[in-house]
């Protein structure tokens, strides 16, 4: 067995450029359970990164910061722990250094229980509440409100203000672990959980926090959860074989996609909506046109592929996370083979790879130039998502895609060979 096709040489890929990491402080009970960075996060407007670092411990630090951290020695090796490359999170008062002028505040948050979940969420005030009937909330968030939402091993939900690291609301419903969490693009503030209590649940937080509805269809866990960038649709997935699609408009399901062997664990829409990426257990990411429940690509981590029933046991090559790069052109997979791959949607092979020991989690930055990774030992590292400039077909193709399915474009008078190309058939 083999992490890459015979047609490929590991050798030849190209290495993705390592820029930095951030550690963890050294303590006697490392070596215990309850370390691991489970989840990493980007603020949506790129001024703060965010990381579970295990121990309860969320790390809030501006994202700026951490590229000067590591631009300063980036034409070093970087294997001195001392080295600026590594920054170092040893204080609990969340103050490493004084702040430039104006620059966001670094806060070190204790969560009370192993933190599992993370997501930024952003105000825009023109988006009102569904819940109409209220006219006085205990909080009224300002366009400039940036949030996190932090999902424990207890069940609750913690919402926090990133700029100020002050507690806001204490969301409790869930009967197991909050395994993730996700808000809805629109900047309605509008939060989906996903717990081992086998639901989806959604939270209102421009209603005080007020819980909307119960998803209900999982027979298992549910490990995480995706908007659409329209936010009118939400994917899970978790401990089954099957992809869920909810209508977040009716709050119904719209339909399973089947297509994996094993668990389903990450899923992450395009920037665009048109495509869906899905990594499962099976060791592969499947890129999905959900408006027809279609499969238009398999990327797969071990080769020769696996049958069915292989491919549903246990392995070493288990996908735990997948990522869509902003770009629409980019994915990033964590793989139990101690790889990253970067793929480009218009090939089979990985254009890059590095080297990554226990990888858990992955997120691109805001602006898709930088993918991280959270470990089992709850440092996160850093690397440059392989450029290249994107051609006008992409970007037009992107933008008619944001506000057409995939039903309308096949609708719409045009040759087969662009209707496809629109369609993603040919990448």
């Amino acid at each position: 067995m083999a992490s890459f096709p015979d047609c490929v040489n590991e050798n030849d890929l190209d290495k993705a450029k390592f820029i930095g990491e951030l550690l963890v402080p050294v303590a006697p009970f490392d070596q215990k359970s309850g370390r691991e960075a489970w989840t990493v996060a980007f603020a949506p407007n790129g001024s703060y990164f965010a990381w579970s670092q295990g121990h309860r411990i969320v790390r809030l630090i501006p994202w700026t910061k951490c590229l000067r951290s590591f631009s300063v020695s980036g034409g070093e090796e970087g294997t001195n722990p001392t080295s600026p490359r590594h920054l170092s999170c040893q204080s609990s008062d969340g103050s490493l250094a004084i702040p430039l002028a104006d620059e966001p505040r670094e806060h070190t948050i204790d969560c009370g229980d192993i933190v599992w979940g993370l997501a930024f969420g952003s105000s825009v005030p023109e988006k009102q509440s569904r819940c109409v009937n209220i006219e006085w909330h205990r909080f009224k968030f300002g366009q400039d409100q940036l949030l996190l939402a932090t999902g424990l091993n207890n069940g609750r939900i913690k919402i926090w203000d990133v700029y100020s690291g002050k507690l806001l609301l204490n969301l409790m419903d869930h009967t197991d672990v909050v395994r993730d969490l996700t808000f809805a693009p629109d900047g309605s503030l509008m939060l989906v959980s996903a717990s081992r209590d086998k639901t989806l649940r959604v939270w209102d937080l421009k209603d005080d926090g007020n819980m909307v509805k119960v998803l209900r269809g999982h027979q298992n866990w549910v490990y995480c959860s995706s908007f659409s960038p329209d936010s009118s649709i939400l994917c899970s997935v978790g401990a089954g074989k099957a992809v869920f699609l909810w209508n977040m408009e009716k709050y119904t399901l719209i339909r399973k996609l089947e297509g994996h062997h094993n668990d389903v664990v990450s899923c992450d829409f395009s920037p665009d909506g048109a495509l869906l990426a899905t990594a499962s257990y099976d060791t592969r990411v499947i890129v999905w046109d959900h408006h027809k429940a279609t499969i238009l690509l398999e990327l797969g981590h071990l080769f020769p592929p696996p049958s069915p029933i292989f491919a549903g046991g246990a392995n070493d090559r288990w996908v735990r996370s997948v990522s869509f790069c902003p770009d629409g052109r980019h994915i990033a997979s964590i793989t139990d083979d101690r790889f990253v791959r970067f793929w480009s949607i218009e090939e089979r092979a990985p254009q890059a790879i590095a080297s990554l020991s226990n990888g858990l989690c992955c997120a691109f930055s805001a602006e898709g130039s930088v993918l991280a990774a959270g470990t089992r030992d709850g440092s996160v590292h850093f690397w440059e998502c392989p450029g290249s400039i994107a051609n006008l077909q992409h970007m037009c193709r992107m933008a008619i895609r944001r506000v057409l399915t995939t039903q309308q474009v096949e609708a719409l008078a045009i040759p087969t060979p662009l209707q496809d190309y629109l369609t993603y058939r040919v990448i």
